[in-house]
């Protein structure tokens, strides 16, 4: 057999590859040669493998240009019922009668071939295009077969299971191709459906035998899926009959307790199939039965036993549905918003009936249970969960807080039964419900309910065997809702004495600590009182070895929000430096560390420290919503005077070169230490990160070409001059100079880099030496800032036109100076 199989598939490469080879009087003997040998093997009884291969062969040869084979699908036929090769010319003279004869009397084998041939010819015409010019000739040779295959199909398609269900499961997979092709030239009206459409009466007879249908649901939810206007309304009434009998009932009964059986699945896909098709149908026309028993079957389909993902698969294409008739419904609303549908109603009763089998199924099992799952298992069911909660947040611009009322009560029951699972999944639905009522405080009446129950209490209550899935859903809640929190502080305890404790605990610690931030930064005026107990509580964190590193900085960054909202400075001071001290220790204890070999400690120590101080001087900054004294002069020389923050300031400078000194500069120090020095570049007063410019100028040139991270310490320094760019602080001046002489000394070494830096902030630097030069920076500072304007004339090809900019720009400081003299001396500058 191998043998043959092989010969078959080298006749098939030969056609493909050598055809143009052959003289004009060969291809014919090709043929004929072909469709001897396939009338032989199959008299032969040979396997199906070696027959498909020929049929193969012989579609390569329908398709090459220069043969006109157009009945070919009757040619094979009348072969195989010959048992060998025939002529061609004697189909010229066959009546419709004859072939339909010759078709009808076909045995099993030699009805099969023929079928396997004409799946594959329609499968792979499809496969070229119809509108180029060297492919469209196959697409009208392909419709010469149509009679001939519509009498095959027929043939085929009555057989009944007992006469042999192998023949009528080929039928249907010919009929699904044909069909499928059908849709393109459907399109291009170059087909009539009608000669096709004859025989769904027939392909839906197999619905009902149980050795067919599974090949029957596949085959119709296919073409559902591609081409459903393929189907007549009589048709989708016999569908609609099937999918609500008792034989369909029953395989979704057998769905619905959990036995996931071809028969049953092929019944989901076709019922999900049917209504994609007919979902405003179902929606507008709620009182007809069939409809409630259908609707009752969909509903049905996400209450299966078992997993979403790790045993039901059917769960999420049921869900898809879903998702679609409530997009219909929210349409249909915002359409007719005066005078709603009168259907909509009982709609709306649907999808809540939805949404309670979907709170039912997102349940988490147990953690044992969950440890067994494959990856692929917990990821499909992590995607169903996440499906639920898009079809939450849409589902709220229907129900309104109807729905958001209705978990929060199922929450509390599960609360006061301790079902822990069954809260967990309330708590992830009403999270999905925060998004759409974030900024609204129609809600604070529930959420009142839910957070002055025993919630936070029970969460940290360690008798009770909770899992820890619930408790960081618990603390997802927080987050979601923390808007609420910051309209109604009274709550603010309970809730923050409920993440200190989660801080401890590793699988908590991430999102708790999060928690903590989110709240002390938006309820920082309202949390002054307590900054005391806050650090008393991070006193109490650190001291407990199991403190991660994250939670931390996110801790340190939530204290350091309450103290930028401290109304008085000394006082302000005194809890800042408390939080430095913090800070020190893990500096002294990372060079402690090093000191004794143990490097890896130490790094983590350091970078800890150094991260901490990010989190402290983004938490500093002035919020958002501040209204800023617009009188103020934001660009006074002032702001670079640290006045009561000097202490402050020094023992921060003194961490960065502690960590630096201890660790070196490796690629996360520097990193880490270039984003605590922009903390302050976004500052307006003086404050404890903002520091003098000479503080970054030192860290910049001190960098070398081998220097880790040396494109974020050029950009750290450009950030710097981007942000004062139009300041007249000396400082500044005196930095800027500094940079760029260094970077044109690194330049000499490399190339792209800091060539780009250069090409980037060099205009701004060019602005702020002439802005001085012209009369706003003292005698003495000329000498400096002529430094960097010798070395950009010398160095940059573009450093004509970055002066002529600065001096004809809006914002040149003296109305004295001309236009001719400044040209004057531009051209003496560039000589």
């Amino acid at each position: 057999m191998n043998v043959r199989f092989f010969g078959a598939l080298t006749f098939t490469i030969k056609i493909n590859s050598d055809w143009d080879s052959l003289k004009e009087g060969d291809t014919a003997p090709v043929l004929t040669r072909l469709l001897q040998w396939l009338a032989l093997r199959v008299d032969a009884g040979e396997p199906a493998l070696v027959t498909k291969k020929i049929c193969s062969a012989l579609v390569a040869y329908f398709l090459r240009p220069s043969v006109a084979w157009d009945r070919c699908l009757l040619h094979v036929i009348c072969c195989l019922s010959e048992g060998g090769a025939v002529s061609y010319d004697q189909l010229i003279t066959m009546s419709s009668k004859d072939s339909n004869l010759i078709i009808s009397s076909l045995e099993k084998q030699k009805l099969l071939t023929a079928l396997w041939f004409a799946t594959t010819l329609i499968e792979e015409v499809s496969k070229t295009n119809p509108f180029s010019i060297k492919t469209s000739k196959y697409h009208g040779r392909v419709m010469s077969n149509m009679d001939d295959v519509v009498q095959l199909l027929l043939v085929a398609l009555e057989i009944k299971p007992q006469q042999g269900s192998e023949v009528a499961e080929e039928g249907m997979k010919c009929f699904k191709s044909w069909i499928i092709y059908a849709h393109g030239a459907w399109i291009d009206h170059s087909i009539q459906l009608a000669p096709l459409q004859a025989l769904t009466r027939y392909s839906l007879r197999h619905l009902w035998y149980p050795d067919l249908f599974e090949a029957a649901a596949d085959c119709h939810t296919e073409i559902m899926g591609t081409f459903s206007a393929y189907f007549t309304s009589e048709d989708l009434d016999a569908f609609a009959s099937f999918l609500i009998s008792e034989r369909g009932q029953k395989l979704l009964s057998t769905l619905v307790q959990g036995d996931f059986e071809p028969d049953a699945v092929a019944f989901a896909r076709l019922l999900l199939a049917y209504a994609d098709v007919n979902l405003q149908d179902l929606a507008k026309q709620p009182n007809s039965p069939t409809t409630q028993t259908m609707m009752r079957e969909l509903i049905q389909l996400l209450a299966c036993e078992g997993w979403a993902g790790a045993d039901d698969d059917i769960c999420t294409p049921a869900l898809e549905f879903w998702q679609s008739y409530l997009e219909f419904l929210i349409d249909t609303h915002f359409a007719d918003e005066d005078q709603p549908e009168p259907w909509m109603a009982s709609a709306q009763q649907y999808v809540i009936q939805v949404l309670e089998k979907c709170w039912a199924k997102i349940r988490m099992p147990s953690e044992e249970a969950f440890a067994e799952w494959t990856s692929d298992a917990k990821g499909d069911f992590k995607a169903f969960r996440a499906d639920v909660e898009d079809l939450l947040q849409s589902s709220y611009t229907l129900l309104g807080t109807a729905i958001f009322d209705r978990l929060a009560n199922l929450a509390l029951e599960a609360l006061n039964d301790q079902a822990w699972l069954h809260l967990e999944a309330t708590l992830f639905c009403l999270n999905a419900l925060s998004e759409a009522i974030s900024d609204e405080d129609v809600v604070d009446g529930t959420l009142s309910t839910l957070f002055g129950s025993s919630l936070f209490t029970h969460m940290m209550d360690s008798n009770l065997s909770i899992p820890a899935k619930t408790q960081q859903t618990a603390v997802g809640t927080i987050i979601r809702f923390m808007a609420f929190f910051e309209r109604h502080v009274r709550f603010l305890p309970s809730m923050l004495t409920f993440l200190f404790v989660s801080v401890r605990s590793p699988v908590l610690a991430g999102k708790a600590g999060k928690a903590i931030l989110s709240a002390c930064d938006s309820c920082r005026k309202s949390l002054v009182p307590e900054v005391g107990a806050f650090l008393s509580q991070y006193d109490a964190l650190v001291q407990w070895s199991g403190v991660e590193a994250g939670t931390k900085e996110k801790v340190m960054g939530a204290i350091a929000a309450i103290v930028q909202a401290i109304p008085h400075p000394e006082q302000k001071i005194e809890a800042f430096s408390k939080l430095i001290a913090f800070v020190e220790q893990d500096v002294n204890a990372c060079q402690t560390s090093v000191r004794g070999n143990w490097f890896e400690e130490g790094q983590e120590l350091g970078l800890c420290a150094l991260r901490c101080l990010v989190s402290m001087g983004k938490s500093l900054q002035e919020p958002a919503d501040v209204v800023l004294d617009l009188e103020t002069d934001s660009t006074s020389r002032d702001i670079y005077d640290p006045g009561i923050w000097a202490d402050c300031q020094t023992r921060i400078v003194r961490c960065l070169e502690g960590v630096s000194s201890a660790l070196g500069k490796n690629s996360d120090v520097v990193e880490a230490t270039c984003q605590v020095l922009r903390t302050g570049y976004k500052e307006t007063l003086p404050g404890p990160f903002v520091f003098p410019p000479n503080i970054t100028e030192n860290f910049v040139t001190s960098s070398k070409i081998d220097t880790p991270r040396l494109d974020y310490v050029l950009e750290t320094a450009g950030a710097l001059l981007t942000r004062h760019t139009r300041m007249q602080a000396t400082a500044v001046n005196e930095a800027a100079t500094k940079f760029f002489l260094h970077l044109s000394q690194l330049a000499a070494t490399m190339d792209s880099m800091v060539n780009w830096i250069i090409e980037q902030y060099g205009p701004q630097v060019i602005q702020v030496v002439i802005h001085n030069i012209s009369g706003e920076a003292a005698r003495s500072e000329l000498e400096t800032l002529a430094d960097p304007l010798r070395k950009m004339v010398v160095d940059q090809t573009q450093a004509k036109q970055w002066i002529s900019d600065a001096l004809f720009s809006n914002t040149f400081p003296s109305p004295k100076v001309g236009v001719a003299e400044k040209r004057i001396w531009l051209q003496q500058v560039m000589k």
